[in-house]
């Protein structure tokens, strides 16, 4: 009998995009990797999607969202970054901040004093001024790409 895996990670993000036209970016030193990333992380067994996205803000940021609408989900084959065999399926929300933001957030990417796996910090970019290159993975350069078009066509 043929034995089949479904080896699948499945990640949750959030698009913060403040009154300034401005994106969240989280710039993360994880798996001994510089990345910058949409706010938001992986999903556990028995979660939802939107139950991980507001665990993983208060997680990283000390903050309660809301979620406004769902934006994107990986609609094709996307390996998984870190994982051999796994197949990536990533889910993106329009979210915002419902209290005044408590965590700190930088002027420069990668803001912290050493390279130290868990360490992250938080910037804010210009949409228009954003680039699929800023980011370090696949699917988060498609949604770079779906942001622009969404947010700077109806300015």
């Amino acid at each position: 009998m043929e034995t089949i895996n479904n080896n699948f990670i499945i990640r949750v993000y959030g698009i913060f995009i403040n009154d300034k036209d401005e994106i969240l970016l989280s710039d993360e030193f994880m798996l001994d990797t510089k990345m910058t990333k949409f706010p938001g992380g992986g999903m556990n067994f028995g979660e939802g999607t939107i139950d991980c996205l507001k665990r993983e803000a208060m997680e990283e940021m000390n903050q309660n969202i809301e979620i406004i609408e769902h934006f994107y989900t990986t609609d094709y084959f996307q390996p998984a970054y870190f994982y051999d065999n796994h197949q990536l399926i990533s889910i993106y929300y329009l979210t915002k901040f419902i209290e005044p933001l408590k965590f700190k957030v930088s002027t420069k990417p990668f803001d912290f004093a050493e390279l130290k796996n868990g360490n992250m910090s938080f910037r804010w970019k210009k949409v228009s001024e954003l680039s699929e290159e800023e980011l370090t993975f696949p699917v988060d350069k498609k949604v770079v790409e779906l942001i622009k078009l969404k947010f700077q066509n109806t300015k």
